[in-house]
């Protein structure tokens, strides 16, 4: 078989009392997600209907801020976000201001592949869904009592946008990633996860997803910075993310963390603050599944 890897996220930012009590089934939750996604890679399933069932996954685990379990805006309501890419054909497909979607990162796969376009919002998300005949579900489902608390407490963030990026057995790459937004904010407030080039970006040489402040994201561009330094400057895959991340002559003034692969199969994390949700499983078949700062090793079960 020719090198396959794949690498997920969770989200990035400060650390929690909730973060701490759970920690156990945020490591459960990750190695499941991602020994699902790799499964399928070994089984020869293409890189993008990898990210996209993975992210899936995540999406349904009600302990991080996609899907099930999104954050509240100050309205109380949930606004989702998602965005997918293909490395190979460069097609994407983007939704943001989502409701009712159980999966919103399938209907951005929708958008990708039946539409026109690249980005879809709101309403026309909506329609687009029905049309397509996703899953609906009503607005309760995608509220937990977590995010009830913070938005009480009026937190300004959420707990673990997701992502997935994947290098398939035909040497393609894809990433895709998902959010609930974050706590409090302003009604029609749009992060970095739907954004190609912020939040998700593929090419034909690495694939990467990006999680944390969203706004900052967005304006430095970090999905695309880092295809951009493998590409010009020949940089490998982790110097490319720590230089963008952990730049010390361009800090970013916030909490910001990515996953990357490339297309020989390193897997790439890097991160700026207390944690960064994490899983991945490299060319060589190493996985790391974590969320602090200091990794282990494990070998997946053959």
């Amino acid at each position: 078989m020719n090198k396959i890897a794949i690498a997920i996220h969770g989200g990035a930012g400060q650390n929690s009392e909730f973060i701490e009590a759970n920690y156990d089934a945020y490591l459960e939750g990750l190695k499941a997600a991602l020994e699902q996604g790799y499964a399928l890679l070994q089984k020869g399933s293409s890189a993008l209907d990898v990210v996209e069932a993975t992210v899936r996954i995540l999406e349904d685990n009600p302990l991080f801020n996609a899907g099930k379990g999104s954050a509240l805006n100050s309205n109380g309501k949930v606004e989702m976000d998602a965005a997918i890419m293909d490395g190979k054909s460069h097609a994407a497909g983007a939704v943001s201001m989502v409701t009712q979607v159980k999966n919103p990162i399938s209907l951005a796969r929708k958008v990708m592949s039946n539409t026109k376009h690249v980005h879809i919002a709101g309403y026309g998300a909506l329609e687009l869904a029905k049309l397509n005949q996703l899953e609906l579900m009503p607005e309760d489902y995608f509220i937990v009592e977590r995010q009830i608390n913070d938005l009480k407490e009026e937190k300004s963030y959420g707990h673990g946008t997701v992502g997935c990026v994947a290098l398939d057995a035909s040497g393609h790459l894809a990433s895709a990633t998902s959010t609930g937004g974050i706590s409090n904010s302003l009604p029609g407030r749009v992060g970095d996860s739907c954004m190609i080039g912020a939040g998700c970006y593929a090419n034909t040489q690495c694939a990467s997803s990006c999680t944390g402040d969203g706004e900052l994201i967005i304006i430095n561009v970090i999905a695309h910075r880092v295809a951009l330094l493998m590409e010009l400057k020949g940089m490998p895959l982790q110097a490319a993310c720590d230089n963008v991340i952990r730049n010390i002559d361009n800090p970013i003034n916030g909490d910001v963390g990515m996953i990357s692969v490339d297309v020989d199969g390193n897997i790439g994390f890097s991160f700026n603050c207390d944690r960064m949700h994490r899983a991945g499983i490299d060319h060589s078949g190493n996985m790391v599944v974590d969320i602090y700062e200091k990794g282990s090793m494990l070998r997946p079960d053959k």
